[in-house]
Parts: C-alpha cells; structure tokens; sequence
C-alpha cells in the first residue's frame, strides 16, 4: 500500500518546501507549504505563521495533517497500491482538487464519476496497469490545465508549470 511521507515529500518540493509566499495573480493568495490562505483560512499552522514564527518543529505536524486529512484520506491514498499512481492522484488532488482529481481518475478508469473516490474506484485504480494509468492520467491533467487556460487567460502564466509538475510525476 502507498505511504503519505514519500508522496507528501514530493508534494512538498512541488508546491516549493516549507516556504511562504504570494503569487501574483493566483487565487489562494498567501501560500505556505502549499496551503492557500484564502482556500483554507482555518488552518492552525496561520497562527504561528502570523507571528512570524516559521519553527519547523511546530509547522510540520500541521502540515502533515493538513495534507492527511484534506487530500490524502479523501483519495483513499492508503488503499491505492502502487506508490507512483497515488503520488501522482494525490499530487494533482492538492493542485486541482480532491473532486477534480477524483472525477479524472475515475474516468480513466471507468467508474462512476461522481468524484468521491470509494471501494469501486480504488479495486478499478488497483486494477489497471500502472504505466497505462500513469500515462492516460498525465494527459488527462494536462488536458484539464489547458481547457483552463482556454476558459480564462489568467491562467495561461501558470500552464508551464503545471505541464512541468505533470512530467516530473512520471520520472
């Protein structure tokens, strides 16, 4: 079964380590480790944050929960198999959603797309070969970040490095 410490470390280099700051233009708005402000205000890691007190020993733990309970448990990560499929789904759940991400996998993998990931979908992720899933999954995200960036031009600044994210899942 997949272990959250090997994909939330690279999670964590994909959304830029332990690290505060803003992009222009992107709506989360202040991000630590990943964690957009605005998307989640309530996170208790903000408070040390605030006070400038940025002490590893006290954020970590956060973070780890953080990313426990609002992306990893939500696609079902523990019951996936193979290591890189729920790295990669659980990537792009903290960079698209966990609904976003749930839909696309399941999709790929011919279940119901309600995007809620459930016992259904996890024996269908289980069950299909690894490579084939990893590939058809890489194009779908790509596709998904595209469609984005046709939609709406502010997100064009952000497509190279989504397509990058994407390709470096599959190394």
């Amino acid at each position: 079964m997949a272990k959250l410490d090997l994909a939330l470390e690279k999670v964590l280099k994909n959304e830029g380590g332990y690290v505060l700051h803003a992009v222009k233009g992107d709506t989360g708005g202040q991000t630590y480790a990943g964690i957009a402000r605005n998307f989640h205000p309530t996170w208790l890691g903000w408070t040390f944050i605030d006070r400038r007190d940025f002490n590893l020993d006290a954020l970590k733990p956060l973070v780890e929960e953080f990313y426990l309970y609002n992306f990893w448990q939500r696609v079902k990560g523990n019951d996936i198999v193979d290591q890189e499929v729920a790295e990669s789904i659980f990537d792009f759940a903290v960079n698209a959603s966990v609904r976003v991400a749930s839909k696309l996998v399941q999709i790929i993998v011919g279940a119901k797309s309600d995007g809620i990931i459930g016992p259904m979908t996890i024996a269908k992720i289980n069950e299909m070969d690894k490579d084939l899933f990893l590939a058809v999954f890489a194009l779908a995200k790509i596709q998904r970040y595209v469609d984005l960036c046709n939609n709406s031009s502010r997100y064009r600044k952000f497509l190279l490095g989504w397509i990058n994210r994407v390709m470096r899942g599959l190394s």
